[in-house]
């Protein structure tokens, strides 16, 4: 038995979500939360957030122990770049990408 929960259009770039996700893969649940507290990077929080929600969902929809939930998988996926452009030399256009990230918590018991 296993829970998720998603978070979409998030507007920070995958590569950057990715370096904080792979701090946690495979953690308890305690010890994944201690870690996001602790990393300095702007991904953290929002990981943090999906965490909480995946094992709300496995308490409220599933009747899952708390205690003896673990992450079995989580990952980043691309969502869709927002093209924005920027003046530069002799007014020519400079194109700006800004990405977003799909981010996916699924826990299980142990």
């Amino acid at each position: 038995m296993e829970a998720r929960a998603v978070a979409k259009y998030v507007r920070i770039a995958p590569r950057k979500m990715r370096l904080v996700v792979d701090l946690i893969r495979g953690k308890t649940i305690g010890e994944a939360i201690a870690i996001l507290k602790h990393t300095p990077k702007g991904g953290s929080p929002v990981i943090e957030k999906v965490l909480r929600s995946a094992v709300a969902n496995a308490e409220q929809n599933h009747e899952m122990d708390v205690e003896r939930l673990y992450i079995s998988k989580v990952f980043v996926d691309q969502g869709p770049t927002l093209k924005r452009f920027h003046p530069r030399a002799q007014g020519r256009p400079f194109s700006i990408l800004k990405h977003t990230s799909h981010v996916t918590v699924v826990v299980s018991e142990k």
